[in-house]
């Protein structure tokens, strides 16, 4: 696991970005993208340059469940306003959360994973060290599975939505495995909220209590973390 400390979010995008220019080069050709305000600056960078993504398939981490596609605050919506639209990608794939039958989805979604192996995985933290939405106590084992959401969680997520009630309860998320299969993961976490859940991960024991401590296992992880997210270690 490589850390490295900057100064805020503008210059922890930079470096995901050149990060990002460097695997490109080297042959990738899936990237797993997450959302939410972590990894905006990032997909920004994206869009501001000149990289051609019309070879390059994509599968994003999690999607909420009871969401169509279309609703504003499902994260298929947020991909296509903030990358998407601006840098079409030959696949883009996300949980549907809108299916019927969850099971079969989950499998689709497994698949998926099978048939297009994960290059460069983009990831943030919670502040319960939750990854994707692997909660504490998810099995390191875990591959794409359905997940209840914890009070914390839904209590961070509230902020975008017109009231806490509205917040799904449920997710569809990539399991822990899924993502440690990824050939690169790159981890970007940003303010004193994460200070805590960065620490442990780093320094503290492997733990499936601290979902994302398991990425000291990885042979190949970048941790990105402000000034602020890195003031305990």
């Amino acid at each position: 696991m490589k850390v490295f400390t900057v100064k805020d979010q503008e210059e922890g995008a930079q470096l995901a970005f050149n990060l990002l220019k460097e695997k490109l080069a080297a042959g990738a050709k899936t990237l797993g993208l997450a959302t939410g305000s972590t990894p905006l600056a990032f997909y920004q960078k994206i869009v501001a340059s000149d990289l051609d993504f019309s070879e390059i398939r994509s599968i994003n981490l999690d999607e909420y469940v009871g969401l169509a596609a279309d609703d504003p605050q499902s994260y298929h919506f947020f991909m296509n306003e903030v990358l998407f639209k601006f840098k079409p990608f030959k696949d883009s794939f996300l949980p549907d959360g809108s299916a019927a039958d969850s099971d079969a989805e989950i499998r689709r979604y497994n698949q998926l994973l099978k048939q297009y192996p994960i290059d460069f995985q983009i990831l943030g933290l919670g502040s319960n060290g939750h990854i994707g939405f692997n909660e504490p106590g998810t099995s390191f084992d875990s591959q794409t599975h359905l997940v209840d959401l914890t009070d914390e969680t839904i209590q961070a997520n509230a902020r975008f939505f017109d009231k806490p009630s509205d917040v799904p309860k449920q997710a569809l998320s990539m399991g822990i495995a899924s993502i440690m299969a990824a050939e690169t993961i790159v981890l970007m976490a940003y303010g004193r909220q994460k200070a805590e859940a960065a620490a442990q991960m780093i320094k503290g024991p492997v733990s499936e209590m601290l979902p994302a401590s398991v990425l000291q296992k990885h042979s190949d992880t970048v941790v990105i973390l402000d000034e602020e997210a890195a003031s305990l270690l």
